[in-house]
């Protein structure tokens, strides 16, 4: 059933609120820096945890008494019934969305695995930026949901996970995107991978049997001399963790031709994340605004060549002006 908490602040005898308080302080840290990069007020905060308290309470009364009650959420809440009703009648289809992959994340996977993209050896192909075969234009097609090439080209040459090359061509250097920089997807990628962590903390929490993996190792007495060292060792062994739990998945996903048990759900989302942490790295970021990547370059196509053939006018595929 749903317990409500005492009304008592932190401090009067309930260890695990105040552990809970604790922890928040901790979490909201972070997101409030983020808020004050972004120009996200205090007030627009409030609101949004309003909404999403709500709209957490109701689900969760919902579904331990089978039906709505919009004075059970506003016990849980401490919200005002008027202010929970206003809520729940907002629409909510946007915030209410799940998270899906990342198109940077689906776009440079497909380039790893997907057969119309990879050379001889099986390695990631060297692209064309635009073509109608087997070119970078065809793969962002195909994997990105909709994000124009242009747009995706600079995304993934901004976290530096492609290589600009000669005669308008481009290559992969990692199928592990690093966000960095106040950027929307950025952003949005802190969204991503820190609600499924907390997922993962908060349902092992609940549970006494089959937890979730998760694993940290940490120490506080690592040789200063030795950090950047350990960063590039930690790095080249998350990349590879990722890479062949990425393997894993591919050969693990559903066949089309194969039927779905009786009862069974058509996909399963499922996944892992590895980072690094560091105290004091607030140290190292570099102040907002600097360019870190120079102007960007505009991508146009060379003007079609006419090729006269008798009577015939051929236009031959249009190259890339660098």
């Amino acid at each position: 059933m749903l317990k409500l908490a005492p009304s008592h602040a932190a401090g009067t005898g309930d260890p695990r609120k105040e552990a809970t308080i604790r922890t928040l302080k901790r979490v909201l840290d972070p997101l409030v820096d983020l808020m004050f990069d972004s120009g996200v007020t205090v007030r627009e905060f409030s609101q949004l945890l309003r909404e999403r308290a709500v709209r957490g309470a109701a689900a969760r009364v919902s579904r331990e008494i089978g039906r709505d009650s919009k004075s059970r959420v506003s016990i849980a809440t401490g919200l005002p019934r008027s202010e929970v009703s206003r809520i729940l009648r907002s629409d909510d289809a946007y915030l209410h969305k799940r998270l899906g992959q990342h198109p940077a994340r689906k776009v440079l996977g497909a380039w790893f695995d997907d057969r119309r993209f990879l050379s001889a050896n099986g390695d990631p192909a060297v692209l064309p930026i635009f073509g109608k075969k087997r070119s970078f234009e065809q793969l962002v097609a195909i994997h990105s949901g909709g994000i124009p090439v242009r747009a995706m080209l600079d995304e993934l040459t901004q976290i530096d996970a492609v290589e600009r090359l000669a005669d308008q061509k481009v290559k992969a250097k990692s199928r592990v995107p690093i966000f960095t920089g106040l950027t929307a997807s950025a952003i949005e990628a802190i969204g991503e991978r820190t609600r499924d962590l907390l997922e993962t903390l908060t349902y092992n929490l609940r549970r006494k049997s089959k937890p979730l993996f998760e694993g940290t190792a940490i120490t506080d007495d690592i040789d200063p001399e030795l950090v950047s060292l350990i960063r590039r060792e930690i790095a080249e062994q998350g990349a590879n963790l990722v890479n062949s739990t990425n393997s894993l998945f591919g050969r693990s996903r559903i066949k089309q031709s194969r039927p779905i048990a009786k009862g069974l759900t058509k996909k399963c989302r499922l996944g892992i994340t590895v980072f690094y942490f560091q105290d004091g790295l607030e140290n190292e970021v570099e102040a907002f605004g600097e360019k870190l990547h120079g102007r960007r370059r505009n991508l146009q196509r060379r003007p079609l060549k006419r090729k006269r053939t008798g009577n015939v006018v051929s236009h031959p595929h249009a190259k890339v002006q660098p």
